[in-house]
């Protein structure tokens, strides 16, 4: 049997929760390794912070603009003649944030199926990642976090709700099949400090690829 070639233009998605570290990660990266970083259209949504202080209202509209934004980026990212890098994928839009929004009731069943078949449609058209890479944190570390970083609309996010996250996150990479996932633990590693094993880290997902 043939070796399976590495990809020519790789294709990686970063995966993880809210405050674990994926902008600087991509960016670190994307440098390194000189691909096209794309990242969340966080700074500029205008959804977030309405979001945050009534999740039952904005529920719907937050996802249809972050599902609206991330097939942008597919469609650019079609467009590179060279590696890409991007900074949460498509498959957790749907997989963590809209599914655990319905689950805890604060998405109704109406918009959860409105939502699903416009991700199901708009998907079929996109490239699978080549690689998933998902950073894992605790609660406790992704708070920490959250508050060092100091944006404003994040610090009334509830505990428990990053923690249903944490669990949904868990569960979806355990089930993955359709694209193969590199499973980072990042509770223990400072990406501004830990030279050494962000090159550890580097060298396995070149590897995987």
């Amino acid at each position: 049997m043939e070796k399976s070639q590495k990809p020519t233009h790789p294709f990686i998605g970063l995966a993880g929760n809210i405050g674990v570290g994926k902008t600087t990660f991509t960016t670190k990266i994307a440098e390194r390794q000189g691909w096209a970083p794309f990242y969340e259209s966080v700074s500029d949504n205008p959804y977030l912070s309405d979001f945050y202080g009534d999740m039952k209202r904005w529920s719907f509209n937050l996802q249809i603009y972050f599902l609206h934004k991330r097939f942008e980026s597919h469609l650019q990212m079609s467009r590179v003649m060279g590696g890409v890098i991007q900074d949460r994928t498509i498959y957790e839009d749907v997989e963590i944030f809209a599914r655990n929004l319905h689950e805890m009731g604060n998405m109704s069943d109406r918009d959860w199926e409105n939502y699903l078949g416009l991700f199901t449609s708009m998907t079929s058209f996109l490239k699978k990642p080549d690689l998933i890479v998902y950073l894992r944190a605790s609660t406790d570390t992704l708070l920490s976090r959250i508050k060092s970083r100091g944006r404003d609309y994040e610090q009334s996010i509830d505990p428990e709700y990053l923690h249903s996250l944490n669990i949904s996150y868990d569960q979806w990479i355990d089930s993955v099949t359709a694209y193969p996932v590199l499973t980072i633990e990042t509770d223990r590693f400072n990406i501004f400090d830990d030279s050494e094993q962000l090159l550890e880290i580097e060298k396995k997902i070149v590897e995987r690829l």
